[in-house]
């Protein structure tokens, strides 16, 4: 059976993804951040008689399917009522979660292109090994909106997709998200950012730092501060990444990959 949840379901739903509350922090984030009655958003969830045992979430154009994978193995759990709620979007749209979940969506849709990263974690600042350049690194606020997208559009390996201006300004606004940055003669030259922020952990995203800027150290001083006032802030710690490069440097700093992480995305 599926339906669509709502207030009264949180804490059943809140314990069902705590399991997993890394994986599940984008879920985690959303349900604190907007609840079950935002028009930005939706939950359903797929019981077993009164057990919950998969949950999905629309958050605009973004889907993330879960299931608890150890507890409930493959051929226990089916997608098709999912499947049918993710069928029914018209336009662009983005599929994403655990990969050995959102396989099991890509093998029976078609036009959507595929990404698997490393999923990795940092969860105490005994396991955080700081850069050690540390840089005059400042917090956005709202009005700093405009050039965080401006440096974000720069960059080639990013997509165009959910990287808007008033995306950007609504984070910084509802505190879902920070973004920290590096400037240089008025310019932004590094950035990197976190979403779906809650009580207990946080997503790093939109790590970014200019071409002619690189190999400076400057990523490194921006995730260090980053990471430092997030852990003095008793939160875990997220992000996923398909550089090699890139995860060295997260690598460096303590995080562990502890999973990969699939996105199917369908531009029009």
């Amino acid at each position: 059976m599926i339906r669509k949840l709502a207030e009264f379901d949180r804490e059943q739903v809140i314990k069902f993804l705590s399991d997993e509350p890394s994986i599940n922090l984008f879920i985690i984030g959303d349900i604190e951040a907007f609840g079950f009655d935002s028009n930005i958003q939706q939950l359903w969830g797929q019981y077993n008689h009164s057990t919950l045992i998969g949950v999905i979430l629309r958050y605009h154009e973004s889907y993330i399917p879960y299931y608890d994978t150890s507890t409930y193995p493959e051929n226990s759990y089916d997608i098709s009522s999912f499947l049918n709620i993710v069928k029914d979007h018209e336009g662009s749209m983005v599929i994403s979660g655990k990969q050995e979940i959102v396989n099991r969506f890509s093998l029976q849709l078609k036009g959507f292109t595929e990404k698997s990263t490393y999923f990795c974690e940092l969860m105490t600042s005994e396991e955080f090994i700081p850069a050690e350049k540390l840089l005059d690194i400042k917090i956005a606020v709202e009005d700093d909106a405009p050039r965080i997208y401006d440096i974000i559009a720069q960059i080639e390996e990013f997509s165009s997709f959910g990287n808007r201006e008033d995306r950007i300004r609504s984070k910084i606004v509802e505190k879902a998200g920070r973004v920290y940055y590096l400037e240089e003669d008025n310019k932004i030259i590094s950035v990197v950012q976190t979403t779906a922020e809650n009580s207990l952990s946080a997503m790093i995203v939109g790590v970014a730092t200019l071409k002619e800027y690189r190999k400076k150290g400057l990523m490194s001083s921006c995730l260090s501060i980053l990471c430092r006032d997030l852990l003095s802030e008793g939160k875990s710690i997220c992000l996923f990444y398909d550089n090699p490069k890139a995860g060295s440097v997260y690598h460096r700093l303590g995080f562990k990959t502890i999973d990969k992480w699939l996105m199917l995305t369908r531009e029009l």
